[in-house]
């Protein structure tokens, strides 16, 4: 069943087409990955369906609900983890989870919400002594106080070290295993093949093509295509955080 619906969608800005006739299906429950370059339409799309850009043309649903007429139905159901984030500097961790809640008329547990995010020992905090990584699973946290069905991730591990990448990989699994719907954005081509189940590949406005990471592997290694780099069972990557050690350093 799908819970979000795109059809033939077009964003324009005056002559310029940022976006050129999208359409797509995410099934509940999905991880849905779009991919591409800078200024490839990506994050455009995401606003639109967040409410935050109107379309120019086509058709777009979340839960049924349009995005163009029924945009406070819709953002009581999506949650949102913006890709920069600017919150109150001087506002506790725990103050800022309350002020959102107030602003969702919501009424979560914000010890819980922040346990969840792996924040709650920094509950008493200030925005402005947190790491790069500790920022960005607070916005993750806001994203969550409304307990949304849907997620929206727009390059959620941008400037991250790689310590602090996997545990957001972890955290972003760990809500696909609690039934939520993703729609992640990234340019990180493992990053979209370590959690998608299905991605969009864009460039300037268009998709070129959708399907799972594996079979879109599959269909270019089956047409004969061999790639010039030596496959390894392991990346560098993999040293680092073997040497280095898996786990957030809240320095």
């Amino acid at each position: 069943m799908s819970i979000i619906q795109v059809k033939d969608i077009k964003k324009n800005y005056k002559d310029f087409e940022a976006v050129r006739g999208v359409s797509f299906d995410v099934a509940e429950g999905e991880v849905f990955g779009l991919l591409g370059p800078n200024g490839a339409g990506k994050t455009t799309i995401v606003e639109i369906l967040e409410g935050l850009r109107k379309l120019s043309s086509g058709q777009a649903t979340i839960d049924n609900f349009n995005v163009t007429t029924e945009i406070k139905d819709i953002k009581k159901i999506i949650g949102v983890q913006l890709q920069s984030v600017n919150f109150f500097e001087m506002l506790s961790l725990y103050e800022i989870v309350e002020l959102f809640a107030l602003l969702y008329e919501a009424t979560p547990n914000s010890n819980d919400v922040l346990s969840r995010v792996g924040l709650l020992n920094k509950k008493q905090a200030r925005f402005k002594e947190l790491s790069g990584g500790q920022q960005q699973r607070l916005s993750i946290a806001v994203a969550l106080v409304n307990n949304p069905k849907i997620l929206f991730f727009d390059e959620p591990t941008t400037g991250l070290d790689p310590q602090a990448r996997r545990n957001m990989w972890e955290l972003i699994q760990s809500f696909k295993n609690d039934g939520k719907t993703i729609m992640l954005t990234t340019h990180y081509m493992e990053e979209a093949e370590e959690l998608c189940d299905r991605v969009a590949i864009i460039d300037e406005g268009k998709i070129i093509k959708i399907g799972s990471p594996s079979s879109l592997i599959d269909e270019l290694t089956n047409s004969g295509f061999k790639s010039s780099k030596k496959i390894r069972a392991a990346t560098l990557e993999d040293v680092f955080i073997n040497l280095t050690g898996k786990s957030l350093r809240e320095d």
